[in-house]
């Protein structure tokens, strides 16, 4: 109010030389009689020219409120906005708010002590309702569960299980449950493949491979299994199709073979892609096999860019630095140049890097578009935050923000496995490895769109087996970690589908009755997931019927299924693998095998390599029981 104040005063300076006692007079009179007023009336143009200063870009009003899962509302929420920069808003004390933006679509980030954080887009139009998630409960944790049998409870002890420097989660196998205990079992549904590349990697080295690094539902991703031979009918269903045949290893037993096809997008139509490289050049990557094969494998990526499409390049050893900000797709040049001036030195500030590229995707977002940031590493993150649960931490915070995450993992004898499968399972992405330049090619070109394009999000599958018809049943895949297990979790979080992939899920049943023939389902499926950019869960329901089939008459791609499933329980040296061997593996395999397929002429080739390497491994056992 001060410098009001001087600004009459100094209008009445204009006075001082007045001579005429009545001008003085009349002066005094107007200052003292409509000094108020006209304080008042310049507060308040000031006040104006601030509130349109202030939102003077604002053509639209973000207005909701924030709830704990209980429906409780939560006051003092920190808020963040893209279109706001640093400035911080806070829900009110009945835990609502209201704050003007510039534009239609914003990010938006709830952060609140005792609650994960929560970010997404939205729109500004609608009145929003947000719900956050408890640290340290079930809910913080959920993501890590691959298969969950409900009523089904067990303790299992924590462990950590590493190969040299590298380290993997400690798995537990699944075993047989009774339909009379618990009947209905879920399964996360996902694409990741990684587990059979890393696997080639070893029996290539002619080394064994860490049984907790064989994950079955991965190794059946990999491959081209599809039975169902047509496409889905729109673009948001699934198809499912079952079958039940008898079982190689077990003849009182049968196989249930789940199949399910995801919508493939019109080649013609898919959206643009905006991508981010997260591409560490740290120390560790020096070798011929880790840098100069990361560097190849996003040059022929970006070799299948469009013009609509846009690439941003942030790299991390020693330090976290932007090579390349958001370039169109018709820039190749400019693009692979920047790939190819990249020198691996330096720590990995793994944790930084990550949350930098974050940052920048969340700049080139596009509701309509794939956005999605594409990590290239070893793993083996040594500053900052580095311990698995803290980097998934970083990942979960951003996972509903409509920005996907794909890790690929590089490299060997300090490759890191289990973090990047944390940081792919809480990133709502996807999670592949590349030993080759062939393995390279085909994660990046040849299965482009179903590696990078999601149809589906948080996709998991229910299944009610029949307990008139079915006594047991045995996941084969989708192994816990233990640590997941002994949290106690008793619910799982689906996964991402891309365009047009198979997902295959085996079953090992025990009829409850000789007879195979029933006019009664024998289980009921509900698939459950979301599509893209949306918040409403879709559902499908599929009933299973008794439609038992000779393995020998089947498909042959369920053959090949099965011998690959033989295969990795080999490598675990599971106890369901004690009545077959490699031989038994490898003619299940010739058996199924498309002969104009190179990928599964090479799985034969592998279980040649694997008997060799596993031949005096299996003595030893041998020798060790006889003892």
């Amino acid at each position: 109010m001060g410098w009001i104040m001087m600004v009459l005063d100094a209008i009445s300076r204009q006075y001082t030389n007045c001579t005429k006692r009545d001008d003085l007079a009349k002066y005094a009179y107007f200052v003292q009689i409509n000094r108020g007023n006209c304080i008042l009336k310049i507060v308040i143009a000031i006040l104006c020219c601030c509130w349109c200063c202030l939102h003077a870009d604002a053509q639209y009003y973000l207005r909701g409120e924030v709830k704990d899962k209980q429906g409780r509302l939560l006051p003092n929420v920190k808020i963040q906005l893209e279109s706001k920069g640093s400035y911080v808003f806070y829900t009110g004390a009945l835990g609502s708010f209201g704050i003007p933006v510039p534009k239609k679509e914003d990010s938006i980030i709830l952060s609140l002590d005792g609650y994960e954080v929560l970010g997404l887009r939205v729109e500004a139009s609608k009145y929003q309702i947000f719900v956050l998630q408890p640290l340290n409960t079930a809910a913080s944790s959920r993501s890590g569960l691959m298969s969950f049998t409900k009523n089904l409870f067990s303790s299992y002890a924590v462990k950590t299980i590493t190969n040299g420097a590298e380290t993997y989660n400690a798995l537990v196998e699944n075993d047989f449950v009774h339909t009379k205990d618990a009947a209905e079992t879920g399964l996360s549904l996902n694409i990741n493949c990684a587990s059979y590349s890393n696997i080639r990697r070893f029996l290539n080295m002619e080394s064994t491979v860490p049984p907790d690094g064989v994950r079955i539902e991965e190794m059946l991703n990999y491959f081209d299994l599809n039975t169902i031979k047509q496409a889905p009918t729109n673009n948001t269903s699934f198809l499912c199709k079952t079958q039940v045949t008898s079982c190689p290893w077990n003849a009182d037993n049968q196989l249930l073979f789940i199949q399910l096809l995801a919508p493939k997008l019109n080649l013609k139509a898919i959206p643009p892609a905006h991508l981010t490289f997260l591409i560490d050049v740290s120390g560790s990557m020096d070798k011929d096999n880790r840098l100069p094969l990361v560097q190849h494998a996003f040059k022929m990526l970006v070799k299948n860019l469009r013009a609509q499409d846009t690439v941003a390049i942030v790299t991390y050893g020693g330090y976290v630095g932007i090579a390349l900000q958001p370039t169109g797709g018709a820039e190749k040049n400019k693009i692979v140049n920047v790939i190819d001036s990249l020198v691996a030195s330096g720590d990995t500030p793994g944790s930084a890097a990550i949350q930098t590229a974050y940052s920048v995707a969340e700049k080139m977002y596009d509701a309509h578009a794939n956005n999605r940031v594409i990590l290239a590493t070893d793993g083996d993150f040594n500053v900052g935050q580095t311990s698995d649960k803290e980097l998934q931490n970083i990942v979960a915070a951003h996972k509903q923000s409509g920005i996907y995450l794909t890790c690929l993992g590089i490299g060997m004898g300090n490759y890191k496995d289990s973090k990047l499968e944390a940081l792919a399972t809480n990133g709502n992405g996807n999670f592949a490895y590349i030993d080759n330049l062939k393995e390279a090619e085909r994660t990046l070109m040849t299965e482009f769109t179903k590696t990078m394009y999601a149809v589906a999000n948080d996709a998991f599958l229910t299944v009610t087996f029949n307990k008139d018809l079915i006594s047991a049943y045995r996941l084969i895949g989708f192994d816990n970690k233990k640590d997941d297990l002994s949290a106690g979790t008793a619910t799982i979080e689906g996964g991402e589908i891309g365009s047009g992939h198979t997902v295959m899920a085996m079953f090992e049943i025990t009829p409850a009755t000789p007879s195979v023939n029933s006019s009664s389902n024998i289980a009921t499926l509900q698939l459950r997931y979301k599509q893209p950019q949306a918040a409403i869960e879709q559902q499908q329901h599929f009933d299973v019927t008794q439609n038992f089939i000779s393995l020998n008459e089947a498909d042959s791609a369920l053959r090949f299924a099965t011998s690959i499933a033989m295969f990795g329980s080999l490598l675990k040296n599971s106890t369901y693998a004690n009545n077959y061997n490699w031989d038994d593996v490898r003619n299940m395999a010739v058996s199924g095998l498309d002969a104009n397929n190179v990928l599964e002429q090479e799985f034969v080739t592998l279980t040649n390599k694997a008997e060799k390497v596993y031949a005096g491994v299996t003595d030893k056992r041998k020798r060790n029981k006889l003892l």
